[in-house]
């Protein structure tokens, strides 16, 4: 009986690599070609530019392929208890960093029957340099990012998103994969936040950074990463401002504004009635959603309105009726504010407005209430979790200590240990 060699695919092009891990299974007998699911893609670090389908397709044309399945876990359980293949083959490329984990578990997998896996040398060459960065300049394209979290939402659970005020910052949340209990995990979203944004300009929170600076980091961001970008406008400013701001961030490849329904001076949510807050009248709120829509040129583009009566203690049944009347507006999304550590009003929120409304996306931060886990959220129908501070709340007690420690000992020694050593992070910035 001929023996079957297995090898998996997540790839929107086949170059010289993948025709060698082909002829490489050929040798060994029939070649069976995984395609990795999309839901399975996006928590491996990649995120499709054609549909599960054309990829299907692809992998048929390639000659020495007799069949392609679809692959739904990227540990391999489900194909190699189905399959029990004689032989997986993969580029040896898997044998360091988070997808180890997933060496590991096929190479255990396949030794309980007597399988063996081939781990075949990385191909890489001008080629296929060249095609991979091509891949990458794809996924970045405006029309392309643009349109992903809509795509992320229909795709996954709950689209995780993280705070992101520079190139850096971005690379961080564009590169951490981390592998736990069995599974790879990303995130999948960056939120650029007028507070973080602010706070690394040095400057206070109150709107004081202008859209053209904002719109700056945007493209810092932009430039070195590919996931979708959801953008914090506060107020959303004037009605007439509002509509040149939304055109402006479709046409950079933003996914979805944030805009909260307050207005006059900016003063962070956080503070709640410590200090004074105006709240927006929900048809002076609703026409600023509608008339950023009617500016809006793509179905892609979202503007999801965001809900401070819990925050300045105006009651469940207030923030329920904003929600249906900014729905009703054309808002694409209510993201619904708590500084509550307990996130129970939260849930309370998203569990009646979930009785009225099955479909329109749930976006929380949980800043103060932040025990719950995502699965929890999703439960309750929260289809965005946002992180909205933690890199830039972290970093900067981590720099103040150093600050500190070297005036404190007149030299660096005693703070080395701490510090990770910076052909480490020039490793995570891309060389064209």
């Amino acid at each position: 009986m001929m023996k079957t060699a297995y090898t998996c695919f997540c790839t929107d092009i086949i170059h010289d690599g993948h025709l060698n891990i082909i002829s490489e299974a050929r040798k060994r007998g029939r070649v069976i070609v995984g395609c990795l699911s999309d839901e399975a893609l996006i928590r491996y670090n990649k995120f499709p530019t054609i549909s599960q389908e054309e990829r299907i397709k692809l992998y048929r044309s390639i000659e020495g392929v007799e069949e392609v399945v679809i692959q739904n876990d990227m540990f391999y359980d489900d194909v190699i208890t189905l399959i029990q293949p004689d032989y997986v083959v993969h580029g040896d490329n898997w044998k360091t960093g988070p997808a180890k984990a997933i060496h590991d578990h096929v190479e255990e997998l396949l030794r309980a029957y007597g399988g063996e896996l081939v781990d075949i040398p990385y191909t890489y060459n001008e080629k296929v340099k060249k095609i991979d960065l091509q891949l990458r300049e794809k996924l970045a394209m405006p029309e392309y990012r643009r349109k992903r979290l809509r795509q992320l939402i229909n795709m996954t659970p709950i689209v995780k998103a993280m705070e992101a005020h520079s190139g850096l910052t971005g690379l961080i949340v564009e590169k951490t994969v981390v592998e736990h209990e069995g599974k790879l995990d990303q995130f999948d979203a960056m939120w650029i936040s007028s507070l973080c944004d602010s706070t690394a300009k040095g400057k206070p929170d109150i709107e004081l950074v202008d859209m053209t600076s904002r719109f700056r980091t945007i493209d810092d961001i932009m430039e070195v990463t590919t996931k979708p970008i959801i953008f914090d406008g506060d107020t959303g400013g004037l009605t007439e401002h509002f509509v040149y701001t939304v055109r402006s961030l479709e046409r950079m490849g933003v996914s979805a504004v944030i805009i909260e329904d307050k207005k006059g001076l900016k003063k962070n949510s956080l503070f709640g009635t410590e200090v004074k807050q105006t709240q927006a009248t929900i048809e002076e709120f609703s026409a600023k959603i509608a008339a950023g829509k009617r500016a809006q040129l793509t179905d892609d583009f979202m503007i999801i309105a965001r809900i401070e009566s819990l925050i300045l203690e105006k009651g469940m049944e207030d923030a329920l009726t904003r929600a249906r009347a900014f729905v009703g507006a054309g808002a694409d999304g209510i993201m619904i504010h708590s500084r509550k550590k307990d996130p129970a009003e939260i849930l309370e929120f998203c569990d009646r407005f979930r009785e009225e409304d099955k479909t329109t996306p749930i976006v929380v931060v949980p800043s103060s209430f932040n025990v719950i886990t995502e699965a929890e959220l999703a439960e309750h129908g929260v289809n965005i979790v946002i992180y909205a501070n933690q890199l830039t709340r972290s970093a900067f007690p981590a720099m103040q200590k150093t600050a500190e420690d070297i005036l404190r000992y007149h030299r660096a020694k005693e703070v080395d240990d701490r510090l990770m050593p910076i052909k480490d992070i020039i490793t995570l910035i891309d060389e064209i």
